[in-house]
C-alpha cells in the first residue's frame, strides 16, 4: 500500500518539523509549508489525504486556507484539522459549515496528533466503503 500523504502547514518550523517526524516515522508521507498560500498550491497537486494546519499564519490564514479548499470540487473532501492557539477557537457553527475534522490546541501532543490522524482517515475508510 502507498504510504499516505500529509500536508503539514506550520509557519513555525520546529512544529513542521516535529510533526514532520512524527509520520514519517509512522509510515506517512509528510508534504511540509509555510503558509497558507503554497499550502493550497501543494494541496492542489498533491491532493493528501489530510492537512493539518495551524490557524494564524502570514499570506493566508488556516481558515482562509481552509475556505478556498472547500471551493475546489478537487480538494473539498479532504480531512482539515486546524491547530489553534489556547485564545483562538473556531465557532461550532463555522467548524460545520467547513467541515473541519479536528480542532487540536496548542501546545499538543504529536503522539495525540497522530492517534487523531489514524482515526480520522479510517472513518474516512469506513464512509468510503459504504
Amino acid at each position: 500500500m502507498a504510504s499516505r500523504k500529509v500536508l503539514v502547514v506550520d509557519d513555525e518550523v520546529h512544529i513542521v518539523h516535529v510533526v514532520a517526524i512524527k509520520l514519517r516515522n509512522n509510515g506517512y508521507e509528510p508534504i511540509t509549508a509555510g503558509n497558507g498560500q503554497e499550502a493550497y498550491e501543494l494541496a492542489c497537486q498533491e491532493k493528501p489525504d489530510i492537512i493539518i494546519a495551524d490557524y494564524m499564519m502570514p499570506i493566508m490564514s488556516g481558515l482562509e486556507l481552509l475556505e478556498k479548499l472547500r471551493e475546489n470540487e478537487e480538494t473539498r473532501g479532504i480531512p482539515f484539522v486546524l491547530l489553534t492557539a489556547r485564545n483562538f477557537a473556531i465557532s461550532d457553527a463555522d467548524q460545520q459549515r467547513l467541515n473541519v475534522s479536528l480542532c487540536l490546541t496548542k501546545p499538543f501532543s504529536p503522539k495525540e496528533l497522530l492517534r487523531n490522524i489514524e482515526d480520522i482517515l479510517y472513518q474516512k475508510e469506513l464512509i468510503g466503503q459504504t
